[in-house]
């Protein structure tokens, strides 16, 4: 086991970004059978525990990927040229976003449509209308996943760095040396809140708007990169995820007995606000929590992060396969679930293990670097130990 030092990585920026991103996994397993609107829903939906889970996770599981985005551009930031980051940027971004726009969103698209009639026959059939019209919303007209579903996150975060790569790179002297304080705490929800109020009118993303996740990416990278923010995290963090589960109490009692609010009003807002509200602490809580317990490397962390990507692409589309086959089974729920998150999940990690991770070609299109074979026998020794 590998202890950070001062000086060296952040092991607890990798382990939280593993840690969510199997909760995103656990997430998208949960659409399956909750009230929501997804690609494909069970035919029993079970309205307790499984949409308490995904009221509990929906808010703030995309905002700690575009923070820790922020950081690691930073970071990368330090390290790179302009010319390197963006090349970067495109072979590990890019080139999954297009595998998943013409091979993996497809298959989601052809499923969404005959479970919901409006597509009979099969998928080959179905193939050349993949390109008939743009894919807007679940349930929308268009057919054509330009975002690549799931994958919207990687167009996100591709666009963000190509629009604020001359800022960063002008100011990314000016960062390190600023202390973060407690009027930073206060003030800053205060434009994540306007940006959240304008949901309606700019396109929304898994809860929130595109805007709101653009300023969570630049605060990742002008603000939750400095070492002042870790030791104001060490002060502020118990309360902060007091204020954060009394938020998220808050949130769930509000949609669990009142639903949505739909039009804007005076309650719009305020349950706007909890909602930001929430974010904001919890995304200290977690950053908390990580420098308190996970400041550490091992064999597991650099297997696992190297996976998460991989695992990232594949999730959504097998989870949407398996739902296929069992949504109109007469199954429990509790069977049904288990069977969805086992069998989806030993189905990625046996496609990342066995095959992925040991091919070139296919390490490219799902974002991982190109490996050398003595490296990959290097790392193989080490799993086996």
């Amino acid at each position: 086991m590998e202890v950070r030092n001062r000086f060296s990585r952040h092991y607890d920026l990798d382990w939280i970004k593993v840690l969510v991103m199997f909760i995103v996994f656990l997430y998208h397993c949960s659409m399956f059978f909750n009230s929501f609107d997804w690609h494909i829903k069970n035919n029993k939906i079970n309205h307790t525990y499984i949409e308490f889970f995904s009221l509990l996770v929906g808010n703030w599981i995309m905002p700690i990927f575009f923070v820790i985005s922020g950081i690691a551009t930073y970071h990368a930031l330090k390290r790179r040229n302009a010319q390197s980051f963006m090349k970067e940027r495109f072979l590990r971004l890019g080139i999954p976003l297009l595998l998943g726009i013409f091979l993996l969103s497809p298959p989601q698209v052809y499923i969404e449509r005959i479970t919901n009639n409006h597509f009979k026959g099969s998928f080959l059939q179905f193939f050349p209308h993949y390109f008939d019209g743009l894919y807007l919303e679940i349930g929308g007209n268009g057919n054509f996943a330009f975002f690549g579903h799931h994958l919207w996150y990687l167009l996100m975060l591709l666009l963000f760095s190509v629009i604020t790569l001359p800022l960063f790179l002008k100011t990314r002297k000016n960062v390190s040396g600023k202390d973060f304080n407690i009027l930073h705490y206060l003030l800053i929800p205060i434009p994540l809140t306007v940006a959240a109020l304008t949901v309606n009118s700019i396109v929304n993303l898994a809860s929130w708007g595109i805007i709101f996740y653009f300023l969570l990416y630049i605060l990742g990278f002008y603000f939750f990169s400095r070492e002042s923010l870790r030791e104001f995290v060490r002060k502020i963090g118990f309360l902060a995820g007091v204020l954060g589960i009394l938020c998220t109490a808050s949130y769930i009692f509000w949609v669990m007995f009142y639903g949505f609010p739909m039009n804007v009003s005076i309650s719009w807002a305020i349950f706007v606000i909890i909602r930001v509200l929430l974010v904001w602490n919890l995304l200290f809580f977690i950053l908390f929590l990580g420098d308190k317990y996970l400041n550490l490397s091992n064999r597991a962390l650099k297997y696992t992060s190297e996976a998460s990507m991989p695992f990232y692409i594949l999730h959504q589309p097998i989870i949407i396969l398996i739902g296929f086959f069992i949504y109109n089974l007469g199954w429990l729920v509790p069977v049904k679930l288990f069977f969805l998150v086992a069998t989806a999940f030993l189905i990625i990690m046996c496609l990342y293990h066995f095959i992925i991770r040991r091919v070139n070609f296919l390490r490219v299109l799902f974002g991982l670097k190109e490996m050398k074979k003595e490296t990959f026998s290097q790392q193989t020794m080490e799993i086996s130990k």
